[in-house]
């Protein structure tokens, strides 16, 4: 229905994608071209690279900011695997209070959220930590994947910030969406974890590209899109001029492997984010174990390519 009108003019060009309405929430990339059919599926990224756009005077912005911008000096710093649950190993044997949630009155009480741990994201951020070197990189794991490590530290010194954890959506209050962290310290003390659209709006970056991995956005029937949009604008205002982010409750495992592959392309082939995206979904789509859409299509590329 999207496609064909246009098929003939698509040859194997880079497609920009601006989508409304319900299109905000459409994996482009998974779309069947016009050509294929049943058994013959063919996605829509065998033949091109997909970047997705909030405007083109969005891109107008992007490309005027990124004129200015101080390049930063290091490659890569990684949030991930934080401590979500009372009942995580990691705080075995530790003193806790009742936790609460200052930052979400919807969701006030305990029975209202249930974070479990993610446990390839550890595992991500080793695989693409590996890909550079020591004095380059800077990894935040465990109880250091905290609100307060990210509020409290320079990233304008990383040209890439990597977040592998959970996204979240509050559909009473949609100004405190964002990103979950850690949610107590090391001794077992409760903690503000959740990086609110403000908090990131607030954010100082130099970064060519903010990748939120793992998100867990929650989006509520009435507001599908707007959370992923919220977040993607506001890391864009703190100064970056692309993120990649997710479209629904993506698969842990799967993840890891698409985010390993995604840097793989990057930073040791040399790809741009978007042409990286592409070959890495491609691999996955190729591995008959995550051939599904499902595991690979759900991350798109906003920004400039």
């Amino acid at each position: 229905m999207i496609l064909a009108p246009v098929a003939r003019q698509l040859g194997q060009r880079r497609l920009l994608v601006v989508g409304d309405g319900a299109l905000q929430y459409i994996p482009f990339a998974a779309l069947p071209t016009p050509q294929s059919s049943g058994s013959k599926y063919q996605p829509l990224i065998v033949d091109h690279e997909i970047i997705n756009l909030p405007s083109a005077s969005t891109l107008a912005i992007l490309r005027q900011d990124d004129k200015q911008r101080q390049k930063a000096a290091k490659t890569l710093i990684a949030f991930a695997d934080p401590v979500f649950s009372r009942d995580d190993e990691r705080l075995k044997g530790k003193v806790m209070d009742k936790i609460i949630y200052p930052s979400f009155p919807s969701l006030a009480r305990d029975e209202d959220i249930n974070f479990a741990r993610l446990l390839y994201t550890r595992q991500e951020a080793e695989n693409i930590l590996s890909l550079v070197p020591i004095n380059q990189r800077q990894q935040e794991l465990d109880f250091d994947a905290s609100r307060a490590t990210v509020l409290n530290t320079d990233l304008s010194q990383y040209r890439i910030v990597h977040f592998a954890t959970k996204g979240i959506f509050d559909k009473e209050h949609p100004e405190f969406s964002g990103l979950v962290l850690s949610l107590f310290n090391n001794q077992g003390k409760p903690l503000n974890g959740f990086l609110r659209l403000h908090d990131i709006f607030n954010l100082h970056l130099s970064a060519d590209l903010v990748v939120l991995s793992a998100c867990e956005t929650g989006l509520g029937k009435d507001v599908k899109g707007e959370g992923l949009v919220g977040l993607t604008r506001g890391f864009m205002y703190a100064g970056t001029p692309r993120v990649v982010a997710s479209l629904w409750n993506v698969d842990d495992e799967a993840t890891s492997e698409l985010m390993k592959a995604f840097y793989q392309k990057m930073l040791q082939s040399g790809m741009k984010p978007g042409a990286a995206l592409r070959a890495a979904q491609l691999e996955m789509w190729h591995n008959q174990q995550y051939t599904l859409p499902y595991y690979w299509a759900a991350f798109t590329l906003q920004g400039e390519w």
